[in-house]
Order: structure tokens, then C-alpha cells, then sequence
């Protein structure tokens, strides 16, 4: 009998949207789970995973940042897109109580609360990008427009080398 497939909340947000996507499973045993060694297990462009990185503001509230896993956050350029005058990225062990997911495995899709969030800009040149599917080893492939609707998402140049 075949195993039935789990459903993440974020595949369940993308179903319910009917929204076209491929799931990525990847090995996490060897524990390199950073988006660079991600893409190379998926062979895909590293310019087309992206990480999801939050944050919170001067002004105390969440930001979400979705950006190429080959790239860094550009703290200034995120805090002129979230129009507060700065952002930290949060402490690790606040991550899980905040969107309900951990480290490694935090989607943009299906957090405990919709976060005002942005995708950087380079995620339109791509058909599709992929993103965590909201677990450690799970990826979700999908067009950027389509994610972009589905979580009130915004474009910034949000990214540096």
C-alpha cells in the first residue's frame, strides 16, 4: 500500500488556493540544510531558492523576507520596504512561539499569522521559485505571482550578495 503523503499547513493554504505547485523532498540527514546546499540537493539554481527570513522592527512588529538563498538580507533596504526606521532579524529560539515553524523549515506560506512580507525582486525573472514547504526537507515550487497573491506579499530589492 503506497504511504500516504503528509500534507504541510503551507501545501494545504496552496490546495485550498488551487494553486499549481511541485513538492521537493531533499535528504536532511547530513545536516546542511542552509538554501546553497538545498538547491545543490534539489539540482536547482541557488538563485531560485529562496530562504524566508523574519524580522522584527524598531516599531516592535514581525516583517517576513523572502529572499534568494545565495543572497543575504539587506537590513536597510527591508527597513525602507517595511517603511520603520530599522530591522533585526528575530532570535531563533522566538521563531517557532512566533510562526509555527522552525528553523530550516519556515515557509512564507501558512504562518500562525499573515506577517506583512516580501520576496525580493530577482523572483520575478523566474518562472518559479521554490520555498520551504514548512518542514525540514520540504520544498514547494511554485510561480512567484502566485505566491505573491497568496500571502498579500510585496516586491523590494531586498537582497545582497
Amino acid at each position: 500500500m503506497a504511504k500516504k503523503e503528509t500534507k504541510t499547513n503551507a501545501m494545504r493554504m496552496l490546495d485550498e488556493a488551487e494553486i499549481t505547485y511541485q513538492v521537493h523532498v531533499y535528504d536532511t540527514e547530513d545536516g546542511k540544510l542552509d538554501a546553497v546546499t538545498v538547491a545543490e540537493k534539489l539540482n536547482q539554481d541557488p538563485d531560485q531558492v529562496f530562504k524566508t527570513l523574519v524580522t522584527v522592527g524598531n516599531d516592535r512588529n514581525h516583517y517576513v523576507f523572502v529572499v534568494p538563498g545565495n543572497q543575504k538580507l539587506d537590513l536597510k533596504a527591508c527597513a525602507r520596504a517595511a517603511g520603520v526606521k530599522s530591522v533585526e532579524m528575530i532570535p531563533q529560539k522566538t521563531l517557532l512561539p512566533t510562526t509555527g515553524y522552525i528553523h530550516g523549515g519556515c515557509s512564507p506560506i501558512g504562518m500562525k499569522k499573515q506577517f506583512p512580507t516580501w520576496i525580493d525582486e530577482t523572483a520575478q525573472l523566474f518562472d518559479t521559485i521554490c520555498v520551504s514547504g514548512g518542514k525540514v526537507g520540504l520544498q514547494v515550487e511554485l510561480n512567484p505571482a502566485d505566491l505573491i497573491e497568496l500571502i498579500d506579499g510585496k516586491y523590494a530589492a531586498i537582497a545582497v550578495e
